[in-house]
Protein backbone atom coordinates (compact mmCIF):
# COMPACT_ATOMS: atom_id res chain seq x y z
CA UNK A 1 0.00 0.00 0.00
CA UNK A 2 1.78 3.24 -0.83
CA UNK A 3 1.49 6.35 1.24
CA UNK A 4 -1.21 7.78 -0.55
CA UNK A 5 -3.34 4.98 0.10
CA UNK A 6 -2.47 4.59 3.73
CA UNK A 7 -3.06 8.50 4.16
CA UNK A 8 -6.49 7.98 2.46
CA UNK A 9 -7.20 4.93 4.11
CA UNK A 10 -6.50 6.64 7.52
CA UNK A 11 -8.87 10.09 7.10
CA UNK A 12 -12.06 7.92 6.00
CA UNK A 13 -11.51 5.88 9.19
CA UNK A 14 -11.02 9.05 11.22
CA UNK A 15 -14.10 10.74 9.74
CA UNK A 16 -16.27 7.39 9.93
CA UNK A 17 -14.94 7.55 13.77
CA UNK A 18 -16.10 10.96 14.32
CA UNK A 19 -19.41 9.94 12.19
CA UNK A 20 -20.21 7.10 15.17
CA UNK A 21 -19.28 9.63 17.97
CA UNK A 22 -21.35 12.29 17.66
CA UNK A 23 -24.23 9.63 16.56
CA UNK A 24 -23.85 7.69 19.52
CA UNK A 25 -23.40 11.26 21.61
CA UNK A 26 -26.61 12.95 19.86
CA UNK A 27 -28.50 9.88 20.67
CA UNK A 28 -27.80 9.79 24.72
CA UNK A 29 -27.41 13.42 25.11
CA UNK A 30 -29.67 15.38 22.77
CA UNK A 31 -28.04 16.90 19.52
CA UNK A 32 -28.57 20.93 21.63
CA UNK A 33 -26.50 18.74 24.69
CA UNK A 34 -23.67 17.59 22.37
CA UNK A 35 -20.45 19.95 21.89
CA UNK A 36 -17.16 19.45 19.41
CA UNK A 37 -15.78 19.26 22.15
CA UNK A 38 -17.01 16.17 23.21
CA UNK A 39 -17.43 14.66 20.07
CA UNK A 40 -13.40 14.81 19.45
CA UNK A 41 -13.20 13.72 23.10
CA UNK A 42 -15.04 10.74 22.08
CA UNK A 43 -13.08 10.16 19.33
CA UNK A 44 -9.83 10.50 21.00
CA UNK A 45 -8.54 14.01 18.81
CA UNK A 46 -8.17 17.41 19.22
CA UNK A 47 -11.66 19.64 18.13
CA UNK A 48 -8.74 21.68 15.48
CA UNK A 49 -8.76 17.87 14.04
CA UNK A 50 -12.34 17.30 14.02
CA UNK A 51 -12.95 20.78 11.67
CA UNK A 52 -10.28 19.97 9.16
CA UNK A 53 -13.32 16.89 8.33
CA UNK A 54 -16.14 18.97 9.25
CA UNK A 55 -17.83 22.98 9.29
CA UNK A 56 -19.21 21.95 12.44
CA UNK A 57 -21.74 20.31 14.79
CA UNK A 58 -24.65 20.85 11.84
CA UNK A 59 -22.86 19.59 9.11
CA UNK A 60 -22.16 16.24 11.19
CA UNK A 61 -25.47 16.07 11.87
CA UNK A 62 -26.20 16.76 8.02
CA UNK A 63 -24.22 13.94 6.80
CA UNK A 64 -25.43 11.12 9.36
CA UNK A 65 -29.06 11.85 8.47
CA UNK A 66 -27.88 11.82 4.03
CA UNK A 67 -26.07 8.49 4.87
CA UNK A 68 -28.72 6.90 7.15
CA UNK A 69 -31.28 7.56 4.26
CA UNK A 70 -29.24 6.52 1.66
CA UNK A 71 -28.89 3.29 3.25
CA UNK A 72 -32.56 2.68 4.11
CA UNK A 73 -33.14 4.24 0.28
CA UNK A 74 -30.98 1.16 -0.54
CA UNK A 75 -33.51 -1.18 0.68
CA UNK A 76 -36.50 0.41 -0.29
CA UNK A 77 -35.39 1.34 -3.62
CA UNK A 78 -35.04 -2.39 -4.28
CA UNK A 79 -38.11 -3.87 -3.37
CA UNK A 80 -39.52 -0.82 -5.30
CA UNK A 81 -37.76 -1.59 -8.38
CA UNK A 82 -38.60 -5.29 -8.97
CA UNK A 83 -41.42 -7.24 -10.62
CA UNK A 84 -43.57 -8.47 -8.53
CA UNK A 85 -47.50 -7.33 -7.88
CA UNK A 86 -47.74 -4.15 -6.07
CA UNK A 87 -49.25 -5.72 -2.92
CA UNK A 88 -46.30 -8.23 -2.47
CA UNK A 89 -44.02 -5.06 -2.91
CA UNK A 90 -45.53 -2.94 -0.38
CA UNK A 91 -45.76 -5.95 2.17
CA UNK A 92 -42.13 -6.45 2.03
CA UNK A 93 -41.61 -2.57 1.78
CA UNK A 94 -43.31 -2.01 5.08
CA UNK A 95 -40.76 -5.20 6.88
CA UNK A 96 -38.33 -3.81 5.23
CA UNK A 97 -38.36 -0.03 6.83
CA UNK A 98 -39.44 -1.99 10.41
CA UNK A 99 -36.43 -4.26 10.31
CA UNK A 100 -34.07 -1.91 9.90
CA UNK A 101 -35.17 0.72 11.91
CA UNK A 102 -35.00 -2.26 14.55
CA UNK A 103 -31.67 -2.97 13.44
CA UNK A 104 -30.37 0.13 13.60
CA UNK A 105 -31.91 1.55 16.33
CA UNK A 106 -29.24 4.68 17.07
CA UNK A 107 -29.66 5.39 13.46
CA UNK A 108 -33.28 5.24 13.57
CA UNK A 109 -33.43 7.15 16.78
CA UNK A 110 -31.12 9.91 15.34
CA UNK A 111 -33.34 10.62 12.75
CA UNK A 112 -37.07 10.64 14.15
CA UNK A 113 -36.77 10.33 17.83
CA UNK A 114 -34.56 13.20 19.21
CA UNK A 115 -36.20 16.34 18.08
CA UNK A 116 -34.41 18.61 19.71
CA UNK A 117 -32.79 20.41 17.11
CA UNK A 118 -34.01 23.53 15.44
CA UNK A 119 -34.24 22.88 11.87
CA UNK A 120 -34.90 26.12 10.89
CA UNK A 121 -31.52 27.22 12.11
CA UNK A 122 -29.86 24.37 10.77
CA UNK A 123 -29.72 24.84 7.07
CA UNK A 124 -27.44 21.75 6.86
CA UNK A 125 -29.97 19.71 8.30
CA UNK A 126 -32.89 20.51 7.11
CA UNK A 127 -31.63 20.04 3.12
CA UNK A 128 -31.02 16.37 4.39
CA UNK A 129 -34.26 15.69 5.57
CA UNK A 130 -35.94 17.56 2.58
CA UNK A 131 -33.74 16.13 -0.10
CA UNK A 132 -32.81 12.39 1.05
CA UNK A 133 -35.55 11.83 3.04
CA UNK A 134 -37.73 12.98 0.77
CA UNK A 135 -36.43 10.76 -1.30
CA UNK A 136 -36.53 7.79 0.69
CA UNK A 137 -40.49 8.41 1.68
CA UNK A 138 -41.10 8.42 -2.11
CA UNK A 139 -39.82 5.06 -2.47
CA UNK A 140 -42.86 4.12 -0.26
CA UNK A 141 -44.99 6.33 -2.12
CA UNK A 142 -44.64 4.89 -5.38
CA UNK A 143 -45.34 1.53 -4.42
CA UNK A 144 -48.29 2.83 -3.09
CA UNK A 145 -49.29 4.85 -6.68
CA UNK A 146 -48.34 1.32 -8.59
CA UNK A 147 -51.37 -0.72 -6.03
CA UNK A 148 -53.54 2.44 -7.24
CA UNK A 149 -53.19 2.24 -10.86
CA UNK A 150 -53.32 -1.93 -10.55
CA UNK A 151 -57.15 -1.49 -8.74
CA UNK A 152 -56.04 -3.31 -5.77
CA UNK A 153 -56.79 -0.42 -3.04
CA UNK A 154 -59.90 0.38 -1.93
CA UNK A 155 -61.83 2.95 -4.31
CA UNK A 156 -61.76 5.71 -1.81
CA UNK A 157 -58.03 5.62 -1.72
CA UNK A 158 -57.13 7.04 -4.65
CA UNK A 159 -54.20 9.64 -3.36
CA UNK A 160 -51.00 7.65 -3.05
CA UNK A 161 -49.42 10.43 -1.00
CA UNK A 162 -52.26 9.93 1.81
CA UNK A 163 -52.03 6.29 1.82
CA UNK A 164 -47.97 6.30 2.13
CA UNK A 165 -48.25 9.06 4.53
CA UNK A 166 -50.87 6.85 7.10
CA UNK A 167 -48.85 3.36 6.05
CA UNK A 168 -45.61 5.54 7.13
CA UNK A 169 -46.83 6.80 10.47
CA UNK A 170 -48.57 3.14 11.56
CA UNK A 171 -45.11 1.67 10.87
CA UNK A 172 -42.96 4.61 12.81
CA UNK A 173 -45.22 3.73 15.77
CA UNK A 174 -44.28 0.34 15.86
CA UNK A 175 -39.99 1.17 15.57
CA UNK A 176 -40.53 4.14 17.79
CA UNK A 177 -42.38 1.76 20.47
CA UNK A 178 -40.27 -1.01 20.32
CA UNK A 179 -36.76 1.36 20.66
CA UNK A 180 -38.16 3.32 23.12
CA UNK A 181 -40.45 0.96 25.68
CA UNK A 182 -38.01 -1.97 26.48
CA UNK A 183 -39.62 -2.90 29.30
CA UNK A 184 -43.14 -3.42 27.50
CA UNK A 185 -44.08 -7.30 27.53
CA UNK A 186 -43.86 -7.10 23.92
CA UNK A 187 -44.83 -10.51 22.11
CA UNK A 188 -42.14 -11.90 19.67
CA UNK A 189 -40.84 -9.61 16.79
CA UNK A 190 -41.76 -11.27 14.33
CA UNK A 191 -45.28 -11.89 14.89
CA UNK A 192 -45.81 -8.41 15.81
CA UNK A 193 -44.17 -7.00 12.68
CA UNK A 194 -46.62 -9.11 10.86
CA UNK A 195 -49.87 -8.89 12.51
CA UNK A 196 -49.23 -5.40 12.10
CA UNK A 197 -48.47 -5.54 8.32
CA UNK A 198 -51.70 -7.52 7.81
CA UNK A 199 -53.61 -5.50 9.63
CA UNK A 200 -52.54 -2.37 7.52
CA UNK A 201 -52.66 -4.09 4.00
CA UNK A 202 -56.52 -5.70 4.84
CA UNK A 203 -57.57 -2.10 5.86
CA UNK A 204 -56.25 -0.73 1.93
CA UNK A 205 -56.71 -3.68 -0.13
CA UNK A 206 -60.04 -4.38 -2.15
Amino acid sequence: MTLVNRRTEYRESLRSDILDAARQLFVRDGYQATSIRAIAAKVGCSPGVLYHYFDGKPSIMARLVRETFLKMREKLAAIRDDQAPPLDRLRRMLRAYIEFGLDHEHHYALLFMKPDMNLEENAPILAAFHEDGLQTFACLRQICGDSIRAGVFREELASAEEVAQTLWVSIHGLVSLQIGSKGFPWIERSRLVDRLVDVLLSGVAR
